[in-house]
C-alpha cells in the first residue's frame, strides 16, 4: 500500500492532538464539538475548499454506480454521525463518496435521556442509546431546501436514513415513515428505512413479515407514483437468524426495494464481558465478523446491493465486506478511532474501480447457516469469498 503524506499527517494529527483531545469528554459532546466546526466548515467555500486541497481522497479513481447512482467512492458515513444534515458538504471535502444523514423521524423528538453514549477505547468500540434524537422531517427538509438552492450543495450523493417516531404507535408505524419519505422525498439521493435500531422501544418488532410488508407497501406505492421514484433500502439488524433475514430479503424483492443496508449495532455485548456495561447497541471492532456474516450471508441470497456497514476499521476490515460482495461500506465507530485518515487509507487498498457484489456461489450459499469461513480477507480475491467449511459454532460463515 502506497503511504501519502498528506495521509500520514492527517493521522498523525489525529492521534496525538484530535483525538487525546476529543476523548478528555464525552462521547456525545465530543459529537457535537466536531459538529460545531464541520457546520462552520460546510457554510464557508473558502474552507470547503481548503479541506479538499488538505484531504487525500478525492483523486482516487473509486466511481462506481449503485442502483442508479454514481458515486465518486465506495466508502460512506454511516447513519447517525450527521444526524440532523448539518454538515453534508464538509463530508465530501473529507474524501467520503457518500453520506447517509439520519436517522430523521416524522415527528421532532430528543431521544433517550443523557449520558447516551459510551466508549470502550481497548476494544475500539462504543456502546449507544441515543433513540433517534432529531428536529423531525419538516425542519431537516428545510434545511435541505435551503441546501439545494444555495452554492453549498454537496458533491456527493446524500442517502436519507428514516425512522419510526417513538411517539407513534407501531400499528402507524407505516403512516409515519411515510410522512417522512413523503416530506424528505425531492431532497434525498437515496432512503433507508431503519427497522432495526435496538434504542427505540418495539422498532425491532417491524422487521416482522407482515409489519415490514405494510412498510414497503405504503412507501413503494407513494415511490411508483412519482415522476422519477428514488431507491429505497432497507436496514437490518446483525442479530436476526437466518431465517428472519431471508424473510426480509423476499419482502424486499417481492416489493422491488433496491437494496439492503447491513448491519445496525448489537445486542450481544458478550465482548464487554468484565467491563461496565450499558443499555444500548453495541459497535466498532467487536462487531466486525458478526456484521461481515451477515453481508455475506444476504450477499449469497440476492442480487439486491448492499450496503455494508459494522467494525470497519481499517483497510483489512473493509476489504472483507467488498470481497464478500457489498457494493459500498459505511464507517461510524471506525471513524471515531481513526479520524480523517481512514477513508484514505481503505482507498489506497482497493484495486481502481473495484465493483463489489458479486453474490456467493450456490455451493458457498448451501454452506452459510452452518459454516464458518477462516479465509484471511487479505488473501480473497476481489468480490470472491472462498467456499466455506462447515462448522457448528456459528450460523453464519465470514471472510
Amino acid at each position: 500500500m502506497k503511504h501519502d503524506p498528506r495521509s500520514i499527517l492527517w493521522t498523525l494529527a489525529y492521534r496525538a492532538l484530535a483525538r487525546p483531545l476529543l476523548f478528555q469528554l464525552s462521547p456525545e459532546a465530543a459529537h457535537h464539538v466536531v459538529m460545531a466546526g464541520l457546520r462552520v466548515i460546510s457554510a464557508n467555500p473558502g474552507l470547503l475548499e481548503m479541506l479538499r486541497l488538505a484531504g487525500s481522497a478525492g483523486d482516487m479513481a473509486h466511481s462506481r454506480e449503485v442502483f442508479g447512482i454514481r458515486f465518486p467512492n465506495p466508502v460512506g458515513l454511516a447513519a447517525g454521525f450527521d444526524k440532523n444534515a448539518e454538515a453534508l458538504a464538509a463530508w465530501g471535502a473529507l474524501g467520503f463518496g457518500f453520506v447517509e444523514a439520519g436517522t430523521i423521524t416524522a415527528k421532532a423528538q430528543p431521544g433517550n435521556p443523557t449520558p447516551r453514549c459510551f466508549r470502550y477505547p481497548d476494544l475500539k468500540a462504543l456502546v449507544n442509546r441515543m433513540g433517534f434524537n432529531n428536529p423531525g422531517a419538516d425542519a431537516v427538509a428545510l434545511r435541505l431546501e435551503a441546501l439545494r438552492d444555495s452554492d453549498l450543495r454537496p458533491r456527493v450523493p446524500v442517502g436519507l436514513n428514516l425512522g419510526k417516531s417513538k411517539i407513534t404507535p407501531l400499528y402507524e408505524a407505516a403512516a409515519d415513515y411515510l410522512h417522512s419519505f413523503r416530506r424528505l422525498f425531492d431532497l434525498g439521493d437515496y432512503f433507508v428505512i431503519n427497522v432495526s435500531s435496538p434504542n427505540t422501544p418495539g422498532l425491532r418488532t417491524l422487521q416482522g413479515r407482515e409489519e415490514l410488508a405494510e412498510i414497503f407497501k405504503a412507501l413503494q406505492g407513494f415511490n411508483r407514483t412519482q415522476s422519477a421514484a428514488k431507491p429505497l433500502l432497507v436496514k437490518i439488524a446483525p442479530d436476526l437468524e437466518p431465517a428472519q433475514i431471508e424473510d426480509v430479503l423476499a419482502l424486499a424483492e417481492e416489493h422491488r426495494l433496491d437494496g439492503i443496508v447491513a448491519t445496525n449495532t448489537t445486542l450481544d455485548h458478550s465482548a464487554l464481558a468484565g467491563r461496565r456495561d450499558e443499555t444500548g447497541g453495541l459497535s466498532g471492532a467487536p462487531l466486525r465478523h458478526r456484521a461481515t456474516g451477515v453481508v455475506r450471508f444476504v450477499c449469497s441470497r440476492t442480487r439486491l446491493p448492499v450496503i455494508a456497514s459494522g467494525g470497519i476499521m481499517d483497510a483489512d476490515s473493509a476489504r472483507e465486506k467488498l470481497d464478500c460482495g457489498a457494493a459500498l461500506i459505511q464507517l461510524y465507530t471506525g471513524y471515531v478511532y481513526r479520524g480523517p485518515a481512514l477513508v484514505a487509507e481503505i482507498l489506497r487498498s482497493l484495486p481502481p474501480n473495484q465493483s463489489g457484489h458479486t453474490p456467493a456461489s450456490a455451493s458457498s450459499s448451501r454452506a452459510i447457516i452452518s459454516g464458518l469461513s477462516t479465509c484471511t480477507p487479505s488473501a480473497l480475491l476481489p468480490n470472491k469469498c472462498p467456499k466455506s467449511r462447515r462448522s457448528p459454532v456459528t450460523r453464519y460463515s465470514q471472510c
